[in-house]
């Protein structure tokens, strides 16, 4: 798989990239025919504050006081933290950044001593990849309940430009992809031609089949 990698920079920073992978793959929502391989924002020191920059540009009029980390964007969500805090309205001020746990039945809650960051706070929402929008939808649910007020989507990638009436502010959408497609596994036209699915993906990476 990895030698049909094709790197995209963003159009308005040349440090920050992805991967793409043409193939036939499996989440837990869809199929899809791009892997996005997101491993060096996520991981990479340099990568991850020039990728944070890149998005705090998005929210320098919007109150945050606690940002919600999905699929392993704590490094990103730190630096994003950091940003927010050196300018505009949130300058100078603490910004949280906390992860949800996922319980027995796959839903995200949080414990006693991290709910605090989350009652009547302004919540962004920081999620690597939206390809249906299940995950946010899912997040947004877990936000509701523990009474936090939604001010921001921000996305590594996104293939959905709105959600809930809210724009999702992404690095990278389906317009430096255009040809990336998702489809509800039963009416995968890739599986209706007999292509054998290349590898289960989710916010971890990939296991080839």
């Amino acid at each position: 798989m990895e030698e049909r990698m094709q790197t995209i920079e963003s159009s308005r920073n040349k440090k920050i990239k992805i991967g793409v992978i043409p193939g036939h793959y499996a989440t837990n929502h869809s199929h899809i025919n791009y892997y996005v391989a997101m491993t060096e924002i996520k991981s990479s020191f340099k990568m991850a504050k020039e990728a944070a920059a890149e998005l705090a540009s998005g929210y320098a009029s919007t109150h945050i006081e606690t940002i919600i980390c999905l699929e392993g964007t704590e490094i990103l969500g730190a630096f994003l933290a950091q940003e927010l805090s050196a300018q505009g309205i949130n300058k100078g001020e603490d910004i949280s950044v906390v992860t949800p746990e996922m319980n027995a039945v796959n839903q995200m809650i949080f414990r006693d001593n991290t709910q605090k960051a989350i009652w009547g706070k302004q919540v962004l929402l920081l999620i690597s990849s939206a390809s249906t929008g299940k995950s946010i939808n899912r997040a947004i649910e877990c936000l509701q309940y523990y009474s936090g007020n939604l001010c921001g989507v921000a996305a590594i990638f996104s293939a959905i430009r709105q959600i809930e009436g809210m724009e999702v502010h992404a690095l990278f959408t389906d317009g430096d992809l255009p040809t990336y497609n998702n489809y509800a596994p039963a009416v995968c036209p890739m599986c209706k031609a007999g292509r054998k699915v290349d590898a289960l993906v989710n916010s971890f990476g990939y296991s080839k089949l």
